[in-house]
């Protein structure tokens, strides 16, 4: 609406005094920075620069096309638009001759999902912290396609949060420590399924609706509560979704392997190093306690795996007789629902940059967070030289998938695996004991002397305090140790 007050305001947005030109290529080309910005669409020059800071998917988009023929960039990205009507205002004249185009582009767009090459891009002032993103939508008679305009790159699609629910549409994008919150009551109904795509290289978010009834709407819809916000992570409040319990097994004498599924409404992937909440309602009360989600497997690139992915969350889960939460999970039938709330934590995927040694510490369930962290980090770091995990556990007996740690260790020699019980048999021939100076000082060696390290520790609240103290005496700075609490 503030663009269009602007375009009514009688103001001069061309420059040029009302006036219109026949623009050359070498003139049009001229005109290629944030405060003097001519675009051609379809032989028409527009001046866009006034509309700058008014454009839904941020200044660095339009500066794709700065001072060129920008037809083929807006009809992949913003091809519903009527660019007419909206930058009427902003027409400089026609094109003498049309623009030449790019040698390599029509190779390129594909590549780069209709961005320019990068020799195309003109550099932006770098920002400071995130900036709000913003969102589009436009349809078909069967889809409505909502973009989600981040302008952060790098993003993946664990940051993309969507539920479907109660008429309520849900889409929480997380960048950084924030949450950009999508909030609405659609204008009308849509089936349960739908996808998610991110562009990864250009922050680019598209969730595709299928409509119920292949009519046109009016609107997106209606504003719910926090639509279009943008709000540190640590003041919003927690979302839940009923996913289904479809199956448990039992994994050691008193720790289980559960496995849920998401409503058919929501996508959601749990980032590695983060957890979720589970909420049951006991006696008349909720109870709430944290979780972090593991892989199916540790071995999960040597077999086919039993469910898909991205609708299913899998929890190995110690069984307390004499606990509140867990008896009563545990008496959960197949085919009953327990809320799963949406990620949280503070592990960034980029501690992994460039690493080469890193050492995993784990006191029982405190290993959950460890699985995901050795999938990946044996199959996506490549500096990686070394995997190390110490183990900790009182019997051999509470050994969490000790067969499938061993073969692992077997099968990737950068992997080494000890356990450690404080309470063995006599016939337990491994090393013995609680977390120690001499534990640690000879476990805890680089591969080479300045070789970069990330620790890893999660366990009982104690074991991890003890261990970080032991680190700090060992001389490992906080940048090089990652501890788990929830």
């Amino acid at each position: 609406m503030d663009w269009i007050r602007l375009t009514k305001s009688g103001k001069d947005l061309t420059g040029l005094k009302g006036r219109l030109f026949e623009v050359t290529e070498e003139e049009l080309e001229k005109h290629n920075k944030k405060d003097d910005c001519w675009i051609c669409i379809r032989g028409f020059v527009y001046n866009v620069s006034p509309y700058m800071e008014y454009h839904p998917g941020g200044e660095d988009e339009l500066m794709r096309a700065a001072g060129s023929d920008g037809t083929d960039l807006f009809d992949q990205v913003h091809r519903w638009v009527n660019y007419e009507s909206m930058l009427k205002e902003c027409l400089v004249g026609k094109m003498a001759v049309k623009p030449a185009v790019p040698k390599d582009y029509h190779e390129e767009k594909k590549v780069l999902n209709g961005m320019l090459p990068k020799s195309q891009v003109t550099d932006t002032r770098a920002r400071e912290g995130p900036i709000s993103p913003s969102y589009d939508w436009f349809q078909t008679d069967s889809l409505i396609t909502i973009i989600i305009y981040t302008k952060q790159k790098d993003m993946n699609l664990d940051s993309v949060i969507v539920d479907y629910q109660d008429d309520s549409f849900r889409a929480e994008t997380i960048i950084k420590d924030y949450s950009y919150l999508i909030h609405m009551e659609l204008f009308r109904e849509i089936h349960e399924d739908f996808s998610v795509r991110v562009v990864a290289n250009v922050g680019k978010i598209e969730i595709v609706l299928k409509k119920k009834e292949h009519t046109s709407w009016k609107c997106l819809g209606h504003a719910l509560e926090n639509h279009n916000s943008f709000t540190p992570r640590k003041d919003t409040a927690l979302y839940y979704r009923k996913c289904q319990l479809i199956s448990k097994e039992d994994v050691t004498h008193d720790t289980k392997l559960f496995c849920l599924m998401l409503p058919p409404s929501s996508y959601l992937q749990v980032p590695i190093g983060q957890h979720v909440y589970l909420k049951l309602t006991i006696a008349g009360t909720e109870i709430v306690k944290p979780y972090t989600p593991v892989s199916h497997s540790l071995l999960f690139k040597l077999m086919e795996p039993v469910l898909p992915n991205d609708k299913y969350i899998y929890f190995l889960i110690k069984i307390y007789p004499a606990g509140l939460f867990t008896p009563e999970l545990d008496h959960l039938q197949i085919g009953d629902f327990v809320s799963v709330s949406s990620p949280e934590g503070n592990f960034k995927i980029s501690q992994f940059q460039e690493l080469e040694d890193l050492f995993l510490l784990a006191a029982g369930t405190g290993f959950t967070p460890m699985v995901k962290i050795l999938n990946y980090a044996l199959t996506n770091i490549p500096s990686l030289r070394k995997v190390k995990l110490m183990f900790f556990n009182k019997t051999e007996d509470d050994i969490i998938w000790r067969s499938q740690l061993e073969n692992l260790a077997f099968k990737d020699k950068r992997c080494d695996i000890e356990f450690v019980l404080s309470a063995p048999t006599s016939e337990w021939n491994g090393k013995q004991g609680h977390i120690s100076p001499a534990l640690l000082s000879e476990f805890l060696k680089r591969s080479l002397d300045k070789s970069k390290v990330l620790i890893c520790i999660c366990g009982p609240t104690p074991f991890t305090e003890q261990g970080i103290r032991l680190l700090h005496d060992l001389n490992f700075s906080k940048d090089e140790i990652h501890s788990f609490t929830a």
